[in-house]
């Protein structure tokens, strides 16, 4: 994606607190199993949750010895025994003795007396739950009344990882249904719906280091649990072509899959994603074909934590939303683009919020592309270190 002519002015960089963090434990060591790590759950919480309350989740583990597991994460179940997990999973992360702490996203649930537990992946691929413990939903809120934007209310659906089931109603465009959806309630169908190695948005393919981004496109960098997909960016080994240090993060294209879905004229595009914090962060979802074709939906820097960028690059304009109601670091948003032939408008949490008055024009089309970049510090300020950067989605859905 290309930057505007100008960038919006920095209103004061957010050092976001990173997802991990590492912390001394008092557990003693434990024995490594011949084939699978041992990995102990020394804290979880919460015990409790006042429904209709958003809440995250903190998982503490340690291991008998260093080793790097694909996934951690919170898992719940309900008493019929759906998936209703936490959603912020982490991917490719060095669990060792001294121990290690995950913040989730945020989720709400329904009240109810749940099973709580901590899972990870090993480098095989196999799936390891570790000591389950009681999570009781009061009936009864909290003190605070919970943000329109918080992770939805998990459904009956009988899939492992249920997300709100797509509704033929979801778009403000008069007249409109659902015409295609992921929902992230299954692994990424890569090669059918997804392409995440490649996209001509790229100069290099799967590098693209004269767009001020450090990318170097990761399928592994995009996992799903709990009905939300999170891309999470991390150093890489590769080095880019002006000799800044790559970082491995996830993109997702229709671009170049079996099915070649494209948005055209006249469709409505929305996805549903929580904001990242994590200094560096580039989160956008775009379109793009034939060396343009340039729809922001939005782009986001966390050293602007209330500002989105909207942006027609067919027919040049451009907006800045500010709203820090809706927009800021760990917050939940709904943000949609009317791809319409004289405008382009921009909804976010289903109220219009700009209209360009210049279109995309009757026969135009493209490709959608969810992503993390890494910004390489030229307008926007690249990472400080080397901890992990997440973004999370629950949908990408289109109406015609």
């Amino acid at each position: 994606m290309r930057l505007p002519r100008t960038a919006p002015a920095r209103l004061g960089a957010i050092a976001g607190a990173a997802a991990l963090v590492a912390v001394p434990l008092m557990s003693g060591p434990a024995q490594a199993a011949a084939t699978t790590p041992k990995v102990t759950q020394d804290r979880l919480s919460p015990t409790a949750m006042a429904a209709g309350t958003t809440a995250k989740a903190t998982l503490t583990v340690h291991s008998g010895s260093c080793f790097t597991a694909r996934t951690l994460g919170v898992g719940v179940r309900d008493s019929a025994g759906d998936n209703l997990d936490f959603p912020g999973s982490a991917s490719d992360v060095r669990i060792c003795p001294s121990g290690l702490s995950l913040t989730t996203g945020s989720r709400t649930l329904p009240s109810g007396t749940y099973t709580e537990f901590g899972f990870w992946q090993d480098s095989a691929g196999a799936w390891h739950n570790l000591a389950s413990q009681s999570l009781k939903v009061s009936a009864t809120t909290g003190a605070g009344t919970p943000a329109p934007t918080s992770t939805p209310t998990p459904t009956s659906t009988p899939t492992s990882t249920p997300t709100p089931a797509p509704t033929s109603s979801g778009s403000p465009v008069p007249g409109q249904s659902l015409v295609w959806s992921d929902e992230f309630s299954n692994p990424i169908n890569w090669g059918s719906t997804w392409v995440g190695d490649t996209t001509t948005a790229f100069q290099y393919g799967n590098h693209n280091p004269n767009d001020n981004k450090l990318d170097w496109l990761d399928e592994n960098a995009v996992n799903v649990a709990g009905g939300v997909a999170t891309f999470t960016a991390s150093p890489s080994s590769h080095t880019l072509e002006n000799g800044k240090q790559a970082w491995n993060t996830g993109l997702l294209t229709t671009e170049g899959s079996s099915q070649g879905f494209q948005v055209k004229t006249g469709d409505y595009a929305e996805t549903r994603v929580q904001l990242p914090s994590g200094t560096g962060a580039w989160p956008a979802l775009w379109t793009w074909k034939n060396g343009n074709g340039e729809i922001d939906t939005f782009e986001y820097h966390p050293d602007n934590p209330n500002l989105l960028e909207l942006t027609n690059h067919v027919n040049a304009a451009h907006d800045y939303y500010t709203n820090a109601a809706a927009v800021a670091p760990g917050k939940w948003v709904t943000i949609g683009t009317y791809y319409g032939a004289n405008s382009v408008d921009w909804y976010v949490n289903g109220t219009k919020v700009y209209s360009d008055g210049t279109g995309v024009g009757a026969n135009w089309s493209a490709y959608l592309i969810l992503s993390l970049s890494v910004s390489a510090g030229e307008y926007h300020p690249a990472p400080t270190g080397t901890a992990p950067i997440s973004f999370a989605a629950d949908y990408v859905r289109v109406y015609r």
